[in-house]
Order: C-alpha cells, then structure tokens, then sequence
C-alpha cells in the first residue's frame, strides 16, 4: 500500500475505538467506558490477496440499501450462490446484482429497484460472477 505525503503511515494512524454496544431504543444513561481498538480492514476483510473496494454508480440496488456512491468491499474467493449480492461482468460491462441461481443452473440477475428489469442470462452471453459483496460502507 503507498502511503501518499498527507496521507498517514499505519504506524501514525490515531487508533479509533470500538463500543460494542450502541443502544438504539431508549437511551441508557452516557457512560465514559473505553472501547476497544478497531482496524476496519479487520473487521471487513476475510481474505486480503482476494479483496476489493469498489464505489457504486446508480440505483439499481436501492432496495437492498445499495445507494450511488457507496462502497462495496468484495471478495472474489467466495463462491457464487443463489441469493448473494454478487458484482458480475456481463457481455463486457461491470454491474452489482443479486444472484438468482436456478436448479437447472441458469441464472438471473436481480436488481431490487423496481425501475429495473431482471437480467436473464442467455446462450451467448459472457457472464463471470467477479466477487461476492461482503459489506458496504456508506455515508450517512
């Protein structure tokens, strides 16, 4: 990783605390309790040779609270399956679907805003599930 001359080393990074417990119902009395330390890359990144980050473009996923412009963290060791949200090059373009598996093996994919119609894969067509999406990471 290349650090850039504003942008901290990993040793100079301020270590950023984790509480383990956020209440999101009544609010509990403030208490002054030290989190733990967090790494996000730890926290989002299973295989590190295999991940990737990726900033989303449009709003085909909405329904799923993919929006524009957030990120998606990939991995592309996990293995394709019926239901997971998968970033697929299809026909030479790039795109972010759910996964529609059939038991004959065909496979749609699925946007989940209704704007948007249903890929279905077609005899021809060149189709690599690239990655699995394991998290996004949005600001609010």
């Amino acid at each position: 990783m290349n650090s850039t001359p504003d942008s901290p080393t990993p040793k100079e990074r301020p270590e950023i605390k984790l509480f383990e417990s956020i209440h999101a119902g009544f609010p509990s009395p403030a208490e002054d309790i030290p989190g733990t330390a967090l790494d996000i890359n730890r926290l989002v990144v299973k295989n590190p040779a295999s991940t990737f980050f990726a900033r989303v473009s449009g709003d085909s996923m909405e329904g799923d609270g993919i929006r524009d412009g957030d990120i998606l963290v990939i991995d592309k060791s996990e293995e394709p399956r019926d239901g997971a949200i998968a970033v697929c090059f299809i026909n030479g373009e790039f795109t972010v679907k759910r996964l529609s598996i059939h038991d004959d093996g065909s496979v749609t994919l699925l946007p989940s805003n209704p704007k948007y119609r249903a890929i279905t894969i077609r005899e021809g067509d060149d189709l690599t599930v690239w990655g699995i999406v394991r998290y996004v990471i949005k600001k609010v």
